[in-house]
Parts: structure tokens; sequence; C-alpha cells
């Protein structure tokens, strides 16, 4: 029987949400290679600039192919059950580019932002080195202690940082606690969600108040393009990012929006096949003689099992583990991989291993790492779409020769 709400479902969101043709009425989606617009007269140049008429101005602020990007991430996004989702997204030319947005749009000198110690390096640099430069407080905490949170909120905050899972030893925060924590405080909750996907975590239901992506990772999923996304309230958005952005430029290419409006189209499929084959691949490794710890979020022994469970629908498509032998094991290991590459990028259709402390974290002091979970001998595994006996058949071999 029909349903009384005909709001289309996942799969039929992601393939016709925000979809605009124009007048020759494509099935394609086009791709409006524009920097500019015109105008039929200067009163309607006038018009459209004092915001009295709709329509694109500038490639830097708006173009047709990236509204279509963004409004499909929003029908990925929400409405959810028991929250709005995002109301408005706007995509920004790289991850990086929608992580410095949310927070310098949002800030001015003598603010506070706490963050989480375990994430990506460049936010770190942000976070570290950046914000204090600007006149910004800054505080990091160990992510899943919810006590570090509560002291460094006490003075007040304006804004807050996390990843959940972490970067890249897939550590657990507990997001809606945080949440909590920081809204008493007086500020708002920023999460990356790149690690889980929009698909198996959903960081507004949860109470956090603006989410960005690196849409580089599962939402492209091929390793073609670069590009970020920054969701959260109209009134967020209106409030100080869509100015901050279109004054300092981090603009994202209409034909990158393109590939990645049709990267939405498949993310559901990519994903939870990547999902399905790192499952069998960390249980495959977890007892292997040459893997001193192993870390999927699915997995009983993960530490952070219990609340991996409660904010994500699976386990993911990333696996973190140490190689026996330190960081001369782990080279071993990596250059002995036939069929999986080395790379530090992750998400993508094809699967690739990485070593985080002289790659994606080498910045940081050997303390610094440490405190984070990261060895010598880790590795952060970004599973793809091949076989799974293929992939564990390469993984063994490879671990055999260390």
């Amino acid at each position: 029987m029909p349903r009384k709400d005909r709001r289309p479902r996942l799969a039929t969101r992601l393939v016709r949400g925000g979809q605009t043709r124009s007048q020759h009425k494509e099935t394609a989606e086009a791709i409006f290679m524009t920097s500019g617009f015109v105008y039929d007269s200067a009163a309607e140049a006038d018009a459209r600039f004092a915001g009295a008429s709709p329509g694109y101005l500038y490639g830097r602020y708006a173009n047709p192919t990236v509204r279509m990007f963004e409004e499909r991430l929003m029908a990925l996004e929400g409405p959810i059950p028991g929250h709005d989702g995002a109301e408005e997204c706007l995509a920004v030319g790289s991850g990086m580019a929608a992580v410095n947005a949310a927070l310098l749009a949002n800030l001015k000198a003598g603010d506070r932002v706490i963050g989480a110690r375990a994430m990506f390096a460049s936010c770190l640099w942000i976070l570290d080195t950046l914000l204090p430069r600007l006149g910004v407080d800054v505080v990091l905490v160990d992510g899943e202690d919810l006590d570090q949170w509560r002291d460094a909120a006490k003075p007040g905050v304006a804004l807050a940082l996390l990843e959940s899972p972490s970067n890249p030893m897939l550590g657990a925060v507990d997001i809606k606690a945080v949440a909590d924590i920081i809204h008493s405080a007086g500020g708002k909750l920023i999460v990356d969600n790149v690690f889980a996907s929009p698909l198996l975590q959903k960081p507004f239901a949860l109470g956090a108040d603006i989410v960005v992506y690196s849409a580089t990772k599962h939402m492209d999923g091929q390793g073609r393009t670069l590009a970020g996304a920054i969701l959260a309230s109209k009134e967020l958005i209106d409030g100080g990012v869509r100015e901050f952005l279109r004054h300092t430029g981090p603009a994202i290419s209409p034909f990158n929006a393109w590939v990645l409006v049709k990267g939405l189209e498949t993310i559901a499929l990519r994903v939870e096949r990547q999902c399905a084959n790192a499952a069998r691949i960390a249980d495959a490794l977890a007892g292997h003689v040459k893997i001193e710890r192993l870390f999927y979020p699915s997995r009983a022994d993960h530490p952070h099992h219990a609340l991996h469970a409660r904010q994500m629908s699976a386990g993911g498509t990333m696996i973190a583990f140490d190689v026996a032998g330190g960081g001369a094991g782990a080279w071993r290991f990596l250059d002995a991989l036939e069929l999986i590459d080395i790379s530090n990028n992750l998400g993508d259709a094809k699967s690739l291993a990485t070593h985080p402390a002289t790659t994606t974290h080498r910045r940081l002091t050997d303390e610094a790492r440490a405190r984070i979970g990261v060895q010598e001998g880790s590795v952060r595994l970004s599973v793809g779409l091949e076989d799974a006996d293929d992939l564990i058949e390469d993984l063994i071999l490879a671990l055999d020769s260390v």
C-alpha cells in the first residue's frame, strides 16, 4: 500500500535529489562551466546584488551544478527521524576548506575552541597553530574523556571540533554527550563525519550543529576530485558561513561538483560493499601473529565498540592495525603489498594503505602521536571494492613477509 508520507526513500533521493534540468531537458545533469552570469538590464543586476531578485551572480558565490550537489547531499543528510537534519549545505574546494570555513566564520579573537586530539593533522594545525595566531584560545582534550570536555568548557566555549571515528586509529567520541556539554557552555559543535560517511552516522541527530565533509572521500569515491561540504541550519549558514565563503573564495569547480553529483548516485552501493569487505578483512587479520593490535569499529574487541554501535549503523570502510617490528615492520608490510596501493587517500573504490607516522600525522611529535594511539608500526587501511578474498590474500602474504 502507498505510504501516507511519500517522501522518497534513500536510494531514490541519491539518484533524484537536487536534479535541475535546463531548457534542453537532459537526462544527465548539466555542467554549467561558467565563471559569471549576465543580466538583461542594469536594473536586474542591481536587484540580484541587492537580494531582491533570485538568480546567480558569480561562480565564487554559487553555480547551478554546484547547487545540484549541495541539494543532493542535503537530501542524504536530512530530515531524519527525530531531527530536521541539515537545512542548508555549501560546497567548497576541499575538505580542509570546509573545516577552516566552519571554524573561522564563527570565531573572533578572544573566543575559546575545544578540539579532540585524535584527528587529521591538518585540522590539528588549524587548531594549534593558526587559531592561536588570531587570538583564539584553543584547548585540546582526549576525545573519549568527558571530564576533560567538561573542564575545558567551564570558562565558556564558542566552538568545539571532533572526529568520530577518529583519524587514523578509529577511536570513538560520544557525540551526544559532547554536544550537551558544549551547548550547556554556550557553544556550537562541529563534527567531521568523513570516516563514517553520511550513510553510517547522523551527527545532527546526536546534537551536532555543523557537519563537515571531505567529499573527496566516499562521495566521489573514485579518487578523481577534491571537494568539501559544510552542512548546518539555515540560520548558521546565513549568519556568517555564506559571507565568509563568498569573500575568501574557496570555491569548488562546477565540473568537480558534477562528478560528486554522479558519485552520490552510487555511494550507498559502494559503502555497503566496502563495509562488508572491511568486516571480513578485520576478522581475517585479527588473529595473525604479525598483527599486534587491530581496530575495527564493529568488532567486539574494539575498546569503543559499544559507543560506535550506538552512533554508527555499520563498522565503516576503515581498519587500523599495528604490524610487528615497529616502523621497519610496517614498511616491509606495505612494500610487500601487490594489489593494495600505498596512498594517503581513503574512501576510494581501490583499497589503499598508509603509514600515518610518516605521512598523514608526521608533523606531530612522537609524544603527540603516542597519545592518540599512533605507533611506529601503525597502518591505516581504506578498504575498497575489490573481491574480499583477493584483498585478504594480499594482506596475509604481505604480513607473512614481515
